[in-house]
């Protein structure tokens, strides 16, 4: 398992939202599960944007916090088309110019997990992986 680093609003619109793409500079061979953590690093310009607005931002919601682990999803393809010659169908999450990493069953966190993070694609502690399935767990045996 991975973990992503997402500022915030964007975090929360991947938790939330159906933000379905992490907009980046470089593509990944990873395919899998990634914890998406919200960074430190607040993208103030981004909390009016529409697509924000539209996914529901909400400065008060616990997993609009930072520092924290906040969704489990999968990255489950890289789209490198509008890098390479501007095709592209990612939707209006996908940068121009940038390599979109696909998530899909993107999975809220009941509460954040709170955690140290690291730039980019990183390998999360095993406690903290632990921690986060054993959540998820609980939280489907209550629901089920």
């Amino acid at each position: 398992m991975r973990a992503i680093s997402v500022q915030q609003p964007w975090a929360f619109a991947m938790a939330r939202g159906g933000k379905g793409v992490f907009n980046q500079p470089a593509p990944t061979g990873y395919r899998g599960p990634v914890l998406v953590y919200a960074s430190l690093r607040v993208d103030l310009g981004a909390c009016d944007s529409p697509l924000v607005l539209e996914a529901g931002w909400d400065p008060g919601d616990p997993l609009a916090t930072v520092g924290a682990v906040i969704a489990l999803a999968d990255i489950e393809d890289v789209c490198s088309g509008a890098v390479l010659d501007g095709s592209c169908d990612c939707g209006p999450w996908a940068e121009a110019e940038a390599h979109h990493w696909r998530l899909a069953n993107v999975t809220p966190l009941p509460r954040p997990v709170v955690a140290l993070g690291k730039v980019g694609l990183w390998e999360p502690s095993a406690t903290l992986v632990t921690e986060v399935r054993t959540m998820l767990a609980s939280a489907a045996s209550s629901t089920g």
